[in-house]
């Protein structure tokens, strides 16, 4: 199915990033990237979607010609959360845009309700899991609009209100940060310092690891102390999407601020694009949800349509295709992507198997 597998695969990736990022390079979190890789299905996914990119026409040919708008890429189910917008209104949604990219609407359906599958493991049902799913999505189609907690989803709301415990830990983790081996690039701390309330505060900056897909990309957190508390911002690095790396679409056109913004949408006023940095602001009761602590909150059937129902308003958010999508589902078969997620699930099972496999008997040597 695929020229090459996953270990060629990831060397080619790797190079392309030693190539974008020179020496600012994280070599230590590509090493935390690959022990990720070997954890899980799940993790698998997270950790590689150039991999996702370059093979899942392949494996779901049929969707090629799908309606493409200005899609996620790395949707999952692990990257939906909490934010304030202009307002200070409570907002959920999609919050990690680094691999937006123009594609098949279909694309990301599949890699959300593929991830489900992975995430829950043995015990969820794939027609449900796509069943829900889709369901959000057509309601997002017919009435696009952000996810404002302050007046409805009494349900999600409880469940992202952050507690004192999470509270702590959060300035815990941030307190353990240690200093890097080098200084910050200059880039970073004009960025930091920009996106700060006042650009004259004194920082401290540090390095910081997170997440899983943007493991070996530099991201570094400034820490300041504003009017009687501390404010936090972090700096990461941005780079065209790997769709474009795989399918030769879009040069190295970034779409993060434009996917971010759109029209139904409340964006996250702390969050922005600036010189190839994506910077955003970093703090307590912002809140996210994971497998690892909330697997049944979210396999729940309301959560499984919420995440369809955002994910759509964001497809529709830089150029509204609804009528070309609306055709398009409805000339579909009514199991499509039940059948294009069981042989993506599979395919990422296969892959880790064989990563787990290879890595585990380097790690022996």
């Amino acid at each position: 199915m695929t020229e090459i597998g996953i270990k060629a695969s990831t060397k080619a990736y790797e190079a392309w990033l030693r190539d974008e990022l020179g020496k600012d390079m994280v070599v230590a979190a590509l090493r935390d990237k690959h022990t990720k890789m070997a954890e899980g299905p799940f993790p698998f996914l997270r950790a590689t979607y150039w991999r996702w990119a370059e093979t899942i026409l392949k494996i779901c040919p049929e969707l090629d010609d799908a309606p493409p708008v200005l899609a996620v890429g790395d949707i999952h189910i692990e990257n939906f959360g909490t934010w304030r917008d202009i307002d200070g209104r409570l907002v959920w949604g999609v919050n990690d845009f680094d691999e937006a990219a123009r594609m098949p609407y279909a694309l990301d359906l599949v890699r959300l309700a593929t991830s489900a599958l992975l995430g829950f493991g043995r015990i969820a049902s794939s027609r449900a899991v796509c069943a829900n799913i889709l369901r959000g999505y057509q309601r997002g189609l017919d009435d696009p609009r952000p996810i404002v907690l302050d007046h409805g989803y009494a349900w999600l709301r409880n469940l992202v209100v952050v507690p004192d415990e999470q509270r702590k830990r959060f300035w815990t983790k941030l307190k353990a940060l240690e200093p890097g081996t080098k200084n910050p690039p200059a880039r970073y701390v004009r960025c930091l310092a920009g996106a700060m309330p006042d650009r004259t505060l004194k920082m401290t900056i540090v390095p910081r690891e997170a997440g899983a897909g943007s493991l070996g990309r530099p991201r570094w957190v400034g820490i300041a102390q504003w009017r009687g508390g501390p404010v936090v911002r972090e700096a990461k690095a941005a780079l065209p999407s790997a769709w474009t790396l795989a399918h030769g679409r879009g040069g190295r056109t970034l779409h993060i601020t434009g996917i971010a913004t759109g029209r139904y949408r409340a964006p996250d006023p702390w969050f922005a694009v600036e010189d190839e940095i994506v910077v955003r602001r970093l703090s307590p009761n912002n809140r996210k949800l994971d497998t690892e602590a909330h697997l049944l909150d979210l396999m729940s059937t309301k959560m499984l349509r919420a995440m369809g129902r955002d994910l759509a308003a964001v497809h529709l958010g830089a150029d509204d295709q609804r009528k070309r999508i609306k055709r398009d589902l409805a000339k579909r078969k009514p199991n499509w992507l039940d059948s294009a997620v069981k042989r993506a699930a599979k395919f990422v099972r296969r892959e880790h198997k064989e990563w787990r496999r290879k890595f585990l008997k380097q790690r022996q040597r």
